[in-house]
């Protein structure tokens, strides 16, 4: 972060002794680069804005407080060389993370005018550049430590319009082809950047646990009618509390939002497996109901109490997902792989699908495809992003094993 402080700039740098998440300008005259940044560092924990041309910069610089400027040269080094004097001359005390083509000589003229002009000039990113790339040129940034146990209110949250859904890929473990799209609660916090959910979900018993989860349904819903507008049909799965199906109320605003359109494949809500147990009975009678509706409930992060499923007579889940913890590393763990294996009878034997959470390798993925997984969904094949980007870099595109 940068030195200034709330003397200086009337803003709120930190949070008591906590560190905040740094702030970045995007500055580049073309929207898809900037777009393109904006996503990939603000998966990275920034908190970003762009800058289009050089008459924006003074404005961005008082109202955003940058702690890095990443400029490009779309428009040219003459362009580039007017964005580093504008600022010199807001006395800029921040970092600039110039990127070009490799071995350019007009970028390496830029990053000396930089330096002629006193401004703190980061080694320049090579274009083309990954995700891996631009994260180990700005590495100096990312927050050392997670944010504080909650950083933000939910309430405040919803209030200000902080909520997003984000989405990770199911992928069919053997068609490498796109099946489900899991859609995960976030917040973009002003001073925090992105916010997990493990940060700021309020217990069981809070009044505004609903509240989170008619957005998620709200927003899943949008976002499923921006898809098909993209041309492109997937089918959505939620995560809601057990508490949230216990409200007759509840349940029956969720049917009633279920969209009326011949293109809509269902809803899957997922239901961790401990509260599965807990509530069978519950379930078999909400999964009636909600089935005329084209809403099926999936059961999350199934492990060691799968023995509690078998011999049901009525069995209403339509997918079963193995926790992560025994999947990541099965390929060399014989006891992990049998309890999967465990758990892939039991899904066969009444009929429902089944799906590996948490595949990060190579090895991992294999492993569960030989076992005969259906999906497969973990950080091998991508992590959960935002719905433009989703539609852009998932749908109608074929799926690559790194």
């Amino acid at each position: 972060m940068s030195n200034r402080n709330i003397e200086e700039t009337g803003k709120l740098a930190t949070f008591g002794r906590r560190k905040v998440a740094p702030r970045v300008c995007i500055a580049d005259s073309k929207q898809h680069i900037r777009t393109f940044l904006g996503e990939a560092l603000g998966e990275l924990g920034f908190i970003t804005c762009e800058c289009a041309q050089v008459g924006e910069i003074d404005a961005v610089l008082d109202s955003h407080l940058p702690d890095l400027v990443v400029l490009g040269l779309s428009a040219g080094g003459v362009a580039a060389g007017q964005m580093l004097k504008g600022l010199a001359a807001k006395a800029f005390d921040g970092k600039v993370l110039l990127f070009g083509p490799r071995d350019s000589r007009v970028v390496e003229a830029v990053r000396r005018l930089g330096e002629e002009f006193g401004l703190a000039m980061l080694p320049p990113l090579a274009t083309p550049f990954g995700a891996e790339g631009l994260r180990a040129s700005i590495v100096a940034f990312l927050p050392a430590e997670a944010p504080p146990s909650p950083p933000v209110d939910a309430a405040e949250a919803m209030r200000a319009g902080w909520l997003e859904l984000w989405y990770q890929p199911k992928i069919g473990a053997r068609t490498l082809t796109l099946r489900e799209a899991e859609g995960l609660i976030r917040i973009r916090h002003p001073t925090w950047g992105i916010v997990p959910p493990a940060y700021f979900i309020p217990d069981d018993g809070d009044p505004h646990l609903r509240a989170l989860s008619e957005f998620v349904i709200g927003q899943a819903i949008e976002d499923w009618r921006y898809f098909v507008e993209q041309h492109a049909l997937v089918e959505l799965a939620i995560n809601v509390p057990i508490a949230f199906l216990k409200d007759p109320q509840a349940v029956n605003n969720l049917c009633r939002q279920m969209p009326d359109h011949s293109a809509f494949q269902g809803l899957i809500i997922e239901i961790n497996g401990i509260d599965v147990i807990g509530n069978l009975e519950l379930l078999k009678e909400v999964a009636g109901r909600l089935r005329f509706h084209k809403i099926a409930i999936s059961i999350d992060d199934l492990g060691a109490e799968w023995p509690s499923l078998v011999g049901l007579n009525d069995f209403p889940f339509v997918e079963l997902k193995v926790d992560r913890k025994f999947i990541a590393g099965c390929a060399d763990d014989r006891l992990k792989r049998a309890v999967c294996r465990q758990i892939l009878d039991l899904a066969d034997g009444y009929g429902a699908r089944t799906v590996a959470e948490g595949v990060e390798t190579r090895a991992d993925f294999i492993a569960v495809s030989e076992m005969g997984f259906d999906l497969v969904q973990g950080f091998l094949f991508a992590k959960p992003m935002a719905a433009k980007k989703f539609a852009r870099t998932m749908l109608g595109r074929p799926v690559i094993i790194p």
